[in-house]
């Protein structure tokens, strides 16, 4: 991998900001990651953090280019260490020529350790709440980042809360840039200043947006880290925008608030983890006999139980596609950007209503809570189509049976009170009419009338996209993994290997025939997920009968590096 140094065009650098929970962390993070974006440079940044209220050694991440980056490195170029154990834990991450900040006079006795006292300087600049502004901006300083900006970005995040903050946060810093005067890394940003790339987006926002985008009106939800912060997000708008954000009791009653606004009309949506998308299952199940679409977000964490809360992980696929007792049509998605999880989410909206359905949408931690740059700005329809029917459209009203057998199998559905015709809907197998029926033919027909659903509902589905696709071994994997893998094929290939990659976002339906498509040219495929069993692929041999030539996994509740991905494809060639 390529660094910049003096003279060289490329820029790929890597910083840690290390401490416990309630240093702010986050917040340096996220200062140096604007402050990068405003010079025109592309950043990722990922958030590692314990399930605590303090303690704990938590990190933030930032990866910093001046090329698109997806995914993070794993080397550190510059570590902001606030406390001992973030250098112990992180001191064999260090690239080689890499430095450490540290607030400990002892510090320099280390090797590549510069001492920065923190704390003494926010206490010059008002308080030792601002030490996390003084880490900043020693950083920031090191990195050669001009300084104007970096007071640009703190008038835009503390202006609101008046001049005395906005002030002391300046000088504070001013003062870690000068602490840090001098110190230069091997690798810089130095550099003309371009004009700002895009937006600055996490995966939670991203859902949000696209709900509303989607025409949402109603969201119920438990919360549940990592799927909180959508909701939270949602609530935001919920001034701007004519959408009801509910915190319910629990899962079980946010499921079936959705159910309840969706019946009369709404468009609705829930979102949780794993754990608490086990308590929405019957409800899940309710919503499949009654042909009532839903939303549900499942943002993934590591189980069973309360497991790792606020890691990453792909484990759930399975489970979401066969949740529910019985057997009834559902959508699975698992968008791998926070571009594709506005696009996805609005995509889940509109074929949940158009197929009666449930639709799924897979998310984890890592996508969650990470910020990516996105370019292409995120837009709305100008206008929504609908798929309730009316008086006018069902003819005559008095004759209106709400699960008349179609050959799509989707049925007129109306809303509620919205017209003459009477709606009749329960939880049991019923008739056409929506009467309870145990009847055993009638039975059979309801069945078959749901799953008619499915051939039209595969072609909704999009094929994975590929990339490298004529190479003799295909990386397979989904969801959040897309960028990791796509550079994990370009690192591959530059030491000449013969890789490529396909990533699924629509799963279910599967889209058998445009997997077999895709296969078929290829001699060989991997399976990479963050998950102990490759549940994609034990998906796509279950739907194809092609078995994948070996897996890459993890299961440690971080997210793929591409060198991890990498090494793991070259230990498998060895072996």
């Amino acid at each position: 991998m390529a660094f910049i140094r003096e003279g060289h065009m490329t820029l790929d650098i890597t910083v840690t900001i290390g401490g416990e929970a309630g240093q702010g962390i986050q917040t340096v993070g996220e200062i140096i990651a604007l402050v990068c974006k405003k010079s025109g440079l592309f950043v990722m940044a990922n958030n590692d953090f314990e399930s605590r209220i303090r303690g704990g050694h938590s990190f933030f991440q930032v990866r910093i280019s001046d090329k698109p980056v997806r995914a993070p490195h794993h080397r550190i170029h510059l570590l902001v260490a606030l406390n001992q154990d973030a250098y112990r834990f992180h001191k064999d991450s260090m690239a080689s020529g890499g430095l450490v900040l540290m607030d400990d006079p002892g510090a320099a006795m280390k090797k590549d350790v510069v001492p920065i006292p923190f704390n003494e300087l926010a206490g010059k600049a008002g308080g030792k709440i601002t030490a996390n502004t003084v880490a900043a901006g020693a950083c920031l300083s090191v990195l050669g980042a001009p300084l104007k900006i970096f007071k640009a970005v703190l008038k835009d995040l503390f202006e609101s809360k008046g001049p005395e903050i906005l002030e002391s946060n300046h000088t504070a810093a001013q003062l870690g840039y000068e602490a840090a005067a001098g110190t230069r890394l091997q690798w810089t940003l130095a550099r003309k200043v371009k004009a700002s790339r895009g937006v600055l987006i996490n995966g939670s926002k991203a859902i949000a947006l696209g709900a509303l985008a989607a025409d949402c009106r109603m969201a119920a939800f438990y919360p549940m880290s990592p799927a909180t912060e959508i909701m939270n997000q949602l609530a935001g708008y919920s001034d701007r925008f004519p959408v009801v954000v509910e915190q319910a009791e629990d899962e079980i009653s946010a499921a079936n608030m959705i159910i309840g606004a969706s019946f009369a009309g709404v468009r609705s949506m829930t979102a949780t983890s794993g754990g608490g998308f086990c308590l929405m299952t019957e409800a899940l199940g309710l919503a499949g006999m009654t042909e009532t679409p839903i939303v549900i977000v499942n943002a993934q964490r590591p189980g069973p139980a309360t497991g790792l809360p606020t890691r990453t992980g792909q484990a759930d696929l399975h489970f979401v596609i066969n949740a529910s007792q019985d057997e009834f049509p559902r959508f699975v998605f698992a968008p791998g950007s926070p571009a594709e999880a506005f696009e996805t989410t609005r995509k889940a909206f509109h074929l949940a209503e158009k197929y009666q359905v449930p639709a799924i949408v897979l998310v984890d931690q890592y996508l969650n809570d990470s910020l990516f740059i996105e370019e292409t700005a995120f837009t709305a329809p100008k206008t929504i189509e609908r798929f309730i029917a009316t008086d006018e459209s069902i003819g005559d009203p008095a004759r209106y049976r709400r699960y008349a057998v179609t050959p799509s199998g989707i049925s007129p559905r109306v809303a509620p009170c919205m017209g003459k015709a009477l709606i009749v809907c329960n939880g049991n197998e019923h008739a056409e009419d929506g009467h309870i029926s145990e009847n055993i033919s009638n039975r059979i027909r309801m069945v078959d009338k749901r799953n008619a659903k499915v051939p039209h509902m595969v072609k909704e589905m999009s094929p994975p996209p590929a990339y490298k696709k004529n190479s003799g071994t295909l990386l397979v994997g989904w969801g959040s993994t897309r960028g990791a893998i796509k550079e994990s094929v370009d690192i591959l290939r530059k030491e000449g290997l013969d890789v490529g990659c396909l990533h699924f976002t629509d799963i279910w339906p599967f889209p058998a025939q445009a997997v077999r498509r895709a296969l078929a040219k290829n001699k060989k495929f991997i399976a990479v997920e963050l998950n102990s069993s490759a549940q994609l692929g034990r998906l796509i041999r279950q739907e194809t009968g092609l078995s994948s030539a070996g897996a890459i996994l993890k299961y440690d509740g971080r997210p793929f590096c591409p060198n991890d991905i990498a090494e793991g494809f070259k230990k498998l060639v060895r072996s």
